[in-house]
């Protein structure tokens, strides 16, 4: 696989109580997507924040991941679920980091039982680059069924 970069353009204004920003994705897939800290640490109000866009990207990663290691079995999935959860929490002398990130997985897929489709599971994630980083990073994976 080629090496491979995207990028993204981020406008912010003012302060960080009441400021606001875009995001910007160089490719045009996605329309400006408007930031806010409130729509980091309380209710969105239609606003993204870096935490939903992580768990965007790694469940995307993720279910990737686990499509092409059920391929690789033999058993092509039929429809791939995939819930992530980004948990940032305070750590002691370290402020606030990203400290896991909780993957939900609902799967259809024909010829697969419980035990092929855990195998693929482990192996997905194992392969993931995402879920890699995030564990060199001392977050805690956690993906269930």
């Amino acid at each position: 696989m080629p090496r491979i970069e995207r990028n993204a353009d981020i406008v912010w204004e003012g302060n960080v109580a009441r400021g606001n920003g875009t995001i910007t994705p160089a490719t045009g897939a996605f329309p400006e997507l408007p930031f806010t800290l409130a729509s980091r640490i309380a209710a969105p109000e239609g606003k993204t924040s870096p935490e939903e866009l992580l768990a965007s990207a790694h469940g995307a990663c993720f279910t990737m991941s686990l499509a092409n290691e059920l391929v690789q079995a033999g058993t092509p999935p039929g429809r791939l679920e995939i819930n992530c959860r980004i948990v940032m929490d305070e750590v002691s002398g370290q402020g606030h980091q990203i400290v896991g990130s909780v993957l939900q997985v609902r799967a259809d897929v024909e010829g697969a039982d419980d035990a092929a489709l855990d195998a693929a599971i482990a192996k997905a994630d194992e392969g993931c680059p995402f879920s890699a980083l995030l564990k060199r990073a001392g977050a805690d994976v956690q993906v269930s069924r």
